[in-house]
């Protein structure tokens, strides 16, 4: 059985959706630090950080969804 690394490695080379996923979930990691980098975070800069960690946890079920789904193809293939 594949351990998760060569799992993910697989998908970046196969699938687009995850990678466009992988891509988006780094530039929400991006925009975090760069929220952080900011001495005092304003309320709006607290409510862009909520709305960002909220869409990165997202992305990341659904690439660990696609992980999954592409485990068990692969288990059954």
């Amino acid at each position: 059985m594949p351990n998760l690394e060569a799992l993910r490695n697989e998908l970046m080379a196969q699938s687009e959706e995850f990678r466009g996923l992988v891509e988006e979930h780094r530039r929400c990691e991006a925009q975090l630090q760069e929220l952080h980098a900011k001495s005092l975070l304003s309320q709006e800069d607290e409510i862009q950080e909520k709305q960002i960690k909220v869409h990165k946890l997202a992305l990341k079920d659904r690439m660990e969804l696609l992980l999954r789904e592409h485990r068990t193809g692969r288990a059954g293939a």
